[in-house]
Order: C-alpha cells, then sequence, then structure tokens
C-alpha cells in the first residue's frame, strides 16, 4: 500500500471507518504543514473505504487530493468576518445533512468557529487541531484562538504544542488532548527515490554550479522564519573565508513585497547577489532537500513542529535548526544526546555567529561521518515521524470518538 495510505487492514476485516463520512474544514489547500496533513489524513481515510471531504476555498494541491480519493466541496472557509461566518454555520450543516457526514475536523481558527456551530447543531463529534501556536494577548484574541481547544479531542501536533495548550486553555484537560506527531511520507523522501536526474534539473534551475554546494531555507517568505538571520549567516561565511556555496530561499512572499524588498537590500548591502537567490515555491520538496548540502531551519519564533527539518532528516540531509519550539522532539543534538547521537545541529535563535558555525560545521562533515549522521536522523524520523503512525492514530481518534457517539463507526 502506498505509504500515504493507513496500514492495511486483512482483506476479510473490515476497517472500522468504511462507510463513515468525515468533513475536513481549512481555509485553503495550498503548501503549509496544515494542508498537507489535511490531504494526508483524507487519503488515508479514503484508502480504508471512508468518505474524505474536505471544505476549502481551492489551492494548489485540490488535484492531489482529489487523486488520491478525497473530495473538494468548494467553501469560504478563509473568512474571519463574523457575519459572513456565522452564515456558514448553517451552509456547513445543510452540506452536512446532504452528504452524511458524521465527523468534523477543523485544522484552523476561523473555520473552527463555523465548525464548532455546525457540529452542535447537528449532533456530532468535533476534532481540532492545533498545527501552530497562536498568540492572544487580549481577552478577544485569547477567545478566538479558544476555539482550538473546545474540540471533543484536541489533536496537538508536538509536545511542544501540548504543553502551551495545556498553559493557556486548562479547560481542555488532558482526557482530551491527544499528541499526534506530523508525518512524513518515508517512501517520498527517501534517498532512493530521488533519482539524480530531479536534483539536477531543480540545480540547473536555482542556477547552481557543479562545484556550488547548496544552503537551503525552504519556508514561506515571512520574517520569523529567519531569512534575514540567514543571509547575515552567509555573509559571516564568506567573510571567514568559505567558498562554493549558495543560499537558496525557497518559498512564495504571499504578498509580503516590503519584506522582500528588505532581504534583497540585505543581501545587496553584504555584496552576496548570486550567492543569497530567492527562487519562489518549489513544487519538488524531496529534491530541493536532496540537493541541498545543509538545510537552515533558523526561525526567530517557536516552530510547533518543523516539518522541513524532519523531512531533510529523512532524506539524510544534515540540518541546523534554531533551539525552539518543538525542534528538541525533531532534532537530537548535544547536550540532550551525546555528540555521537546526534541527527542535526541545534544553535540559539537569532544568533548570527552560532548558525554560521554550525552550518559550517555540517559542510565540512567527512563521507563517513555524513554517512553516519544520515543513518541515525533517517531512523529517528522512521521510529517517531511517519505519515503512517499519524494517520493511523488520527483514524483512531475519529473511530474512537464515532463508537463514543454510536454512530456508525
Amino acid at each position: 500500500m502506498p505509504s500515504s495510505q493507513a496500514t492495511a487492514f486483512p482483506a476479510s476485516t473490515r476497517h472500522p471507518l468504511a462507510g463513515t463520512t468525515v468533513l475536513q474544514i481549512i481555509p485553503e489547500l495550498d503548501a503549509g504543514g496544515a494542508e498537507r496533513t489535511a490531504v494526508d489524513v483524507a487519503a488515508s481515510l479514503a484508502a480504508v473505504g471512508g468518505r474524505a471531504l474536505v471544505a476549502t476555498e481551492g489551492g494548489r494541491l485540490v488535484g492531489e487530493l482529489q487523486a488520491k480519493g478525497g473530495a473538494w466541496v468548494p467553501f469560504p472557509a478563509r473568512t474571519k468576518n463574523p457575519f459572513a461566518m456565522a452564515l456558514n454555520v448553517g451552509r456547513l450543516a445543510r452540506i452536512c445533512r446532504a452528504e452524511g457526514v458524521q465527523l468534523l475536523h477543523a485544522r484552523s481558527r476561523a473555520p473552527a468557529w463555523v465548525a464548532l456551530g455546525a457540529a452542535r447543531r447537528l449532533g456530532i463529534p468535533f476534532v481540532t487541531t492545533y498545527h501552530g501556536s497562536y498568540a492572544g494577548r487580549t481577552p478577544v484574541k485569547q477567545l478566538y484562538n479558544s476555539v482550538m481547544a473546545r474540540g471533543d479531542v484536541v489533536i496537538a501536533n508536538s509536545h511542544y504544542t501540548a504543553e502551551l495548550i495545556r498553559a493557556t486553555h486548562p479547560q481542555a484537560g488532558d482526557e482530551r488532548l491527544r499528541v499526534i506527531h506530523r508525518g512524513t511520507d518515508l517512501t517520498t523522501f527517501s534517498a532512493a527515490q530521488v533519482g539524480p536526474g530531479r536534483v539536477e534539473a531543480l540545480r540547473r534551475a536555482w542556477g547552481i554550479a557543479p562545484h556550488e554546494r547548496v544552503v537551503l531555507l525552504a519556508a514561506r517568505l515571512t520574517a520569523w522564519k529567519g531569512q534575514r538571520v540567514l543571509i547575515e549567516a552567509a555573509a559571516a561565511l564568506r567573510s571567514g573565508g568559505l567558498r562554493d556555496f549558495a543560499v537558496i530561499l525557497a518559498g512564495d512572499d504571499q504578498g509580503r513585497a516590503g519584506y522582500v524588498r528588505e532581504l534583497d537590500a540585505l543581501i545587496a548591502s553584504h555584496n552576496l547577489a548570486g550567492i543569497v537567490r530567492r527562487v519562489g515555491h518549489c513544487t519538488d520538496m524531496p529534491a530541493a532537500l536532496r540537493a541541498a548540502s545543509v538545510v537552515a531551519v533558523p526561525s526567530t519564533a517557536p516552530e510547533a513542529f518543523g516539518r522541513a527539518a524532519v523531512e531533510a532528516q529523512a532524506l539524510g540531509t544534515p540540518v541546523v535548526v534554531s533551539d525552539l519550539g518543538a525542534v528538541r522532539e525533531t532534532v537530537l543534538a548535544p547536550p540532550q544526546v551525546p555528540a555521537g547521537e546526534r541527527t542535526g545541529w541545534r544553535v540559539p535563535a537569532g544568533e548570527v555567529e552560532p548558525l554560521a558555525r554550525a552550518v559550517a560545521e555540517a559542510l565540512r562533515l567527512g563521507a563517513s561521518a555524513r554517512d553516519a549522521l544520515a543513518r541515525r536522523a533517517r531512523h529517528h524520523v522512521e521510529q517517531n515521524f511517519s505519515l503512517e503512525r499519524m494517520t493511523a492514530d488520527t483514524l483512531d481518534v475519529y473511530a474512537g470518538l464515532l463508537r463514543r457517539a454510536g454512530g456508525a463507526a
């Protein structure tokens, strides 16, 4: 069975969710971790005989969703207008009645309020997933965020996220809180599956010379993802004598024209034109991560999970990450583990020199040391962050709620 599907049951055994209809709701289906998870869960549900609906405005992953057995329900899930959201409760409830939806799963705050209203109106189970941490300093914002802790089951994508939920929304209670780490498709993100042709094509598209080593930051262009600190680190590496490397910033600007101008000005001020390159969104992330000599995740705010670091480790590419958020779960490094058990480097967030030193150390690895690191990193991901484990655990949440509700499961 493809790795995007849940663990197979014997042919003679009917899966508890066969014939069940679940609707996930998310603003858009683009390239983020929440969106990818929605598609992966939909695929796993379809693979065991369930009906997997995703209500969303659209996005680049809609085609993949449909190809993997899910169904797109066009829905204005992105709106944050309170009046539109109130109207959407009735609209979603009507869709659920027409489609026989037995469980609703929300992956973002605004559509979660809509889904909560529809679920309570219909008397069906409601699940939420925390894909990130939500800032809320005012009572109004705290109330808005609280919907993500109102699920009959509240899924946290890491233990770090679970602790945030406990601290911010103690009413959620451990009996409703479930940690399910983001899963990685270990077939797609496998060195054996990424042919040299794909890697070379991407290097040519990026303008990388054969002798150049790539330091990759794959993230949308937003300040907290750390593009500025990586540019500063590139300048430090260059002034320290490092040659034959290129820094690739791969990600959408999502309309942040001012931030893009800041990055371009910073690149120019350090005379890094041609060394630091913005390449836009990348559609072949396995090839991108394989093309890199080092993957950097220099976030200046905590990552609730950190998908790029996990996917890079699955491919055996060294990773350097900011020591914030969930990285202590996803990347092993001293002093948490002995140096011989390292799967990557963790450095203080926002600090240029430690980032530059770690990138340089990763680039200097000899062949044997790099191979050993790759084996440890792959094993770490296989044991903890597989797609099969994530989808099986999520379907288990669905089945348990439906049993409790006396539904078809």
